[in-house]
């Protein structure tokens, strides 16, 4: 990337592009060619398996009156007691406070490039795969990265944060 094309997307998207130039991540932000504001969504336009969508899932922390952020895959859903026991109490966040803490819309979080600094969590479920895809700002944007990428951008634990899977009852 040599910033000239950092331009041409919209700003939340340009935000996160220079966090990862300046972090020498090696995959810039791709525009899909529509939103992928639900892991299904940007799954079905990547082609990958819903589990490689590294979705950003935002809590409001009761204590700091801050974010929490977690990143899970995106066929798991987020066991809220084991984040709590690991961060200590959180609420739901709405559309205007995740706004606010992160500067994107819901359906386009990154996990990095937050306006506020976030307490951030990585669920172990991620280590199924090899490459996995984040929003990058913006409903449309996304790019890949393995977890280890993730980690090291987010500088956040890998820990346990999944509910159990429910096996097919069919």
């Amino acid at each position: 990337m040599c910033g000239a094309e950092v331009f041409a997307l919209p700003e939340s998207v340009q935000r996160v592009a220079r966090f990862l130039q300046d972090a020498g991540h090696p995959h810039a932000p791709q525009m899909l060619g529509g939103a992928a504001r639900t892991s299904q969504e940007a799954a079905d336009q990547l082609g990958i398996l819903v589990g490689q969508v590294a979705k950003s899932v935002i809590f409001k922390h009761k204590e700091s009156g801050g974010h929490v952020l977690v990143v899970a895959a995106g066929d798991r859903r987020v066991d809220e007691k084991k984040v709590t026991a690991l961060v200590g109490k959180i609420g739901r966040a709405d559309a205007d406070f995740v706004k606010a803490q992160t500067g994107f819309s819901i359906g386009g979080v990154s996990p990095v490039a937050h306006l506020q600094t976030p307490i951030t969590l990585i669920d172990s479920s991620l280590a199924r795969f090899e490459v996995l895809w984040a929003a990058a700002g913006h409903p449309n944007a996304v790019y890949p990265m393995s977890l280890e990428q993730l980690q090291n951008l987010t500088q956040a634990p890998v820990v346990e944060l999944a509910q159990a899977v429910m096996p097919d009852a069919s």
